[in-house]
């Protein structure tokens, strides 16, 4: 047991990664009865800098490296992260020591109740994803009939992004029903909004979306050992997959890439990818047993490169 009873885990302050955090505290406490866990919140540069995009001022990273920083130095025993957050490289000696089960992984066009868009002839979405950039303004003419789609830059939490809709900024924005889901915003609380869920084989999501990544250090095997219970090897498998095709090209947090992986049956699953790197869009979906996944992988990536005569 960690020293005193206690584990200290670091999170961002915004509601959502509290909210997500004492998932993982309140999971820890039920098995482990006698531990108690803390919460450190840090604000991290991406929560701070919010008028530009990501991949100036860090990429993914930004997200991450404060908090690894402090498992380096001691100062907490885990941070937990939203694992499409997540850079494809962690830190030295750092490690995803625990990964529970997935959420919903689908996107959610917010627009407001009241407003109809009917008659518009252009649609502005913000969102700051060139993963749904691409893919939203595709779907465009199926939503809107008659409009062209445009997207604008929008940042910051959810309930930022909720305000700024509302403030007339957007005619939509796209959010991930995961976040919207644990923060209790689908439950019918807020009548002002209209959520459409989208589904994962028109729309892909980011990869690792809806998941959490609980990171440790690698050698830490006290947190380890107290992790292991709530570690759910379908959405661990998932998310590995995911991080897999993302490596393999390459793909940083600011491009339009997505892929999502789900399982079909007790030995097979599911690979989708989307990819609009250099103005085309190019789309895989692949199937293949459980123990293949990194094979799948690889041919995702491939076809999404264009190759194989894709």
């Amino acid at each position: 047991m960690k020293e005193n009873g206690k584990i200290r885990i670091g999170t961002r302050k915004s509601d959502l990664a509290v909210i997500q955090t004492k998932l993982v505290a309140a999971a820890l406490e039920k098995e482990w009865p006698e531990l108690k866990t803390e919460l450190v919140l840090r604000q991290t540069m991406g929560d701070k800098i919010l008028g530009k995009p990501l991949l100036e001022f860090g990429g993914k990273g930004v997200f991450v490296s404060e908090f690894e920083q402090g498992l380096a130095e001691g100062e907490i025993d885990l941070a937990v992260h939203s694992a499409k957050d997540m850079p494809m490289e962690l830190g030295e000696g750092m490690a995803i020591i625990a990964v529970p089960r997935r959420e919903d992984p689908r996107d959610v066009l917010v627009t407001l109740a009241a407003a109809d868009l009917s008659g518009k002839k252009e649609i502005v979405i913000g969102t700051s994803s060139p993963r749904r950039q691409v893919q939203i303004e595709a779907l465009g003419e199926t939503f809107w009939p008659g409009a062209s789609v445009s997207c604008r830059m929008l940042r910051g939490n959810v309930n930022t992004r909720l305000r700024k809709l509302e403030e007339g900024g957007y005619d939509g924005i796209l959010l991930a029903a995961a976040g919207l889901k644990r923060l209790g915003f689908l439950d019918g609380s807020l009548p002002q909004f209209r959520f459409q869920y989208l589904d994962c084989e028109e729309f892909i999501p980011a990869g690792g979306q809806g998941i959490l990544a609980v990171e440790g250090r690698s050698g830490d095997e006290e947190a380890i050992r107290l992790c292991s219970p709530m570690e759910d090897q379908e959405a661990r498998l998932c998310l590995i997959t995911e991080r897999k095709v993302l490596r393999l090209l390459n793909a940083g947090c600011h491009e339009p890439i997505g892929v999502y992986a789900r399982m079909t049956g007790p030995d097979s699953m599911e690979l989708l990818g989307i990819c609009g790197r250099g103005g085309t869009v190019r789309r895989t979906r692949l199937t293949g047993r459980r123990k293949d996944a990194e094979q799948l992988a690889v041919q995702a990536a491939a076809e999404l490169e264009g190759q194989n005569g894709n």
